[in-house]
């Protein structure tokens, strides 16, 4: 029996896909439990119109993702840090600083788990932090690390 199966099932298939089970499995274990539906033309044409709904929408946020990356890239933050008279940093400037200057500055509320930073910002100068926004997009926002005022 040809099943369409509404969600992941082990040693059977994922969701959406259709497959060829045995009648008892089908009749027994997944039309009762809800995990699947029965192959009918009808149904076939739901999951197939369901499937373009969905990849639609995901068209739209990687436009959307595409389009707030330019933005970002065209932005710059200052973040403010401690330093000694021979010049050196007290510290550092962790992703935490920036998402709260990003705030702050630009009232963007950017998630500090999404930046990624190999080391923390030890040097005074602008830094190209990469930020990601999508699974495929990354963007480059500058961070201009500054001396605090006293």
């Amino acid at each position: 029996m040809k099943v369409i199966l509404l969600e992941d099932v082990k040693s059977v298939g994922k969701k959406d896909d259709i497959v060829n089970v045995s009648d008892g499995y089908a009749r027994n274990m997944l039309l009762p439990r809800k995990l699947g539906v029965e192959a009918t033309p009808k149904n076939m044409k739901d999951i197939q119109l369901k499937k373009k709904h969905e990849a639609r929408i995901a068209a739209e946020e990687l436009q959307k993702a595409q389009a707030f990356a330019e933005e970002l890239a065209k932005m710059t933050v200052n973040v403010p840090i401690k330093v000694g008279q021979s010049g050196r940093t007290f510290g550092s400037v962790s992703t935490k600083e920036i998402a709260e200057a990003a705030k702050s500055q630009l009232g963007l509320d950017l998630d500090r788990k999404k930046m990624v930073l190999d080391n923390p910002i030890k040097e005074l100068g602008t830094v190209k932090v990469p930020v990601k926004i999508h699974p495929k997009v990354t963007a480059q926002l500058a961070v201009n690390v500054v001396e605090a005022k006293a």
